[in-house]
């Protein structure tokens, strides 16, 4: 009861903390989205579009507001000394009230979020899964056989995977896998079959980092008293390594994989677009070069709140790996 009362309360203090960063993120991208040259009405609209259509789409997203303002209405929504436009529904948004507006289409940003973040969050969680299967054989392997052909090799793909970005090995992959061999499709989305290539080139470079890590957290441990207590009494060396090694080993990569979770979702960025896949990431892409403002706030909000709360959740998972670890 009192373990569960700490973690409780160490989940709810993570939780407040998220506030001012959730803040900040927001804050950053509202001032750098401005910076950007190009007017986002007239982008929408063409080069010959009727001045009054620009000044009432402009009305219509608050956009002829002082910059101040435009940031206030960006959190509470609500429109000060505004003149009403005939036929334009003066709606309250903002992120407090729970919603992020509508783009320059009409479309509401909330639920362009809600339809494209199932599949951005597939996508993640699939790379994840290849950079874990692929890492943690590989670091074990690379660990036990120290010093022979066999950990050279693994260091050479180890690198060879960190030095390929995604926006190289994407297309790469798509002419091997998909054009000469035709095993997978070039792109868009469907079945497991749509998110091997797009898994496989996000998760590869993610893979060579942990395998880096497993291989250096296996050797320390290996090199531990509890190794050759165990050994001296006699326990098979795959219990050693598995049952005592490995679990031990285990608490650094799993700190990595929740650091390392915020880079695949931005990388997911560059691989959705590589292969035309329908998440947040395709979807952040376009409405950056539409300058759709609302789109792009709400989209790397919840990019970022679910960086925290993947972190939050590894932070839990040290207890679970070793009790001596307390709860802060």
């Amino acid at each position: 009861m009192k373990l569960a009362l700490q973690i409780f309360l160490s989940i709810g203090k993570r939780l407040l903390f998220t506030i001012p960063v959730m803040w900040a993120v927001v804050t950053l991208v509202f001032i750098l989205i401005h910076l950007v040259p190009g007017d986002p009405v007239v982008m929408f609209l063409g080069d010959n579009a009727r001045p009054e259509d620009v000044r009432r789409l402009r009305h219509i997203h608050g956009l002829d507001l002082p910059l101040t303002e435009q940031y206030r209405r960006l959190w509470i929504g609500a429109r000060a000394n505004q003149p009403k436009v005939e036929g334009v529904e003066d709606k309250s948004r903002g992120l407090l009230r729970g919603d992020f507006g509508l783009t320059f289409g009409g479309k509401s940003v909330t639920q362009e979020l809600i339809q494209r973040y199932p599949m951005t969050l597939k996508l993640a969680c699939a790379a994840m899964l290849v950079a874990i299967l692929v890492a943690i054989p590989l670091g074990v392997l690379s660990a036990v056989k120290r010093g022979t052909w066999i950990d050279s090799s693994v260091s050479v793909i180890s690198l060879g995977g960190i030095a390929l970005p995604n926006f190289v090995l994407g297309p790469i992959a798509i002419l091997i896998f998909a054009v000469w061999l035709r095993w997978f499709p070039v792109s868009g989305s469907g079945g497991i079959e749509y998110l091997v290539l797009p898994a496989f080139t996000l998760g590869l470079a993610m893979s060579a980092i942990l395998t880096r890590l497993v291989r250096s957290s296996v050797l320390e441990e290996l090199g531990e008293d509890y190794v050759r207590t165990a050994r001296a009494k006699g326990l098979p060396e795959r219990t050693v390594l598995f049952k005592h090694v490995l679990k031990n080993g285990m608490i650094p990569v799993v700190t990595i994989i929740g650091l390392q979770f915020g880079v695949v979702l931005t990388g997911a960025i560059i691989t959705e677009t590589i292969f035309s896949v329908p998440g947040v990431g395709e979807l952040t892409v376009r409405a950056i070069n539409e300058r759709e403002y609302q789109q792009v706030q709400a989209n790397l909000l919840a990019i970022a709140l679910t960086y925290v709360l993947v972190n939050t959740v590894t932070d839990m998972l040290y207890r679970l790996l070793d009790p001596r670890i307390k709860v802060a």
